[in-house]
């Protein structure tokens, strides 16, 4: 693959996400909580849980930190699971009568899902970036840095890229205790319940 095709592949891939993972769900949470549909803004809420890894991949991408390349795949297949897990939430929104925050919702779940899942399939051959020490220099890796790094410029230019990097390991460190809180604990519990009991 060339590597302008790449370049404009990755730069696609980014447009996309700050569409269906950042813009669509703010809209909809904010509809949501007007509209006082519980369920929706409840699976919006933990849409936004899940989907912080999608954050503290941008900040890894600055620090220049190849794990970067793992945690955004991760988020690429847990964001359709967190979507879709939890029956309670399905079976409320599925109830609910017609409407255009529903048709919405349920069209950006849809797109969302397929996105990830596309993307997560797409990005199987960036795994060695993660991995291999002489691949990770090059321009096939590299080109996923350069949407974070103009983030680093527009929104922390004052800031280092390794203390943001330094705060995408932190946040990372915290997801991994709440992700394993979820796993050992909570879903024990409650099981594909949201809501506690």
């Amino acid at each position: 693959m060339s590597p302008d095709l790449l370049r404009s592949l990755v730069w696609t891939d980014y447009r996309l996400a700050v569409l269906f993972a950042v813009v669509l769900p703010l809209i909809l949470l904010i509809w949501a909580t007007v509209a006082q549909a519980e369920s929706m803004q409840r699976l919006l809420i933990i849409y936004w849980r899940v989907s912080s890894l999608l954050a503290i991949t941008v900040y890894l991408m600055i620090g220049d930190l190849k794990i970067a390349f793992l945690t955004s795949f991760l988020a690429r297949i847990l964001i359709p699971l967190g979507l879709w897990f939890w029956v309670d939430l399905n079976e409320e929104i599925d109830d609910q009568r017609s409407s255009p925050l529903k048709f919405l919702f349920t069209a950006w779940r849809w797109a969302l899902t397929i996105y990830s899942t596309l993307g997560a399939i797409a990005t199987l051959p960036f795994l060695q970036c993660a991995f291999a020490d002489t691949t990770y220099q090059t321009p096939f890796c590299q080109v996923w840095r350069e949407a974070p790094l103009i983030y680093k410029d527009v929104l922390h230019a004052s800031y280092k890229p390794p203390f943001l990097g330094f705060l995408g390991i932190v946040g990372l460190i915290i997801y991994l205790i709440y992700f394993g809180y979820f796993i050992v604990v909570r879903l024990g519990r409650q099981g594909r319940s949201a809501i506690e009991q």
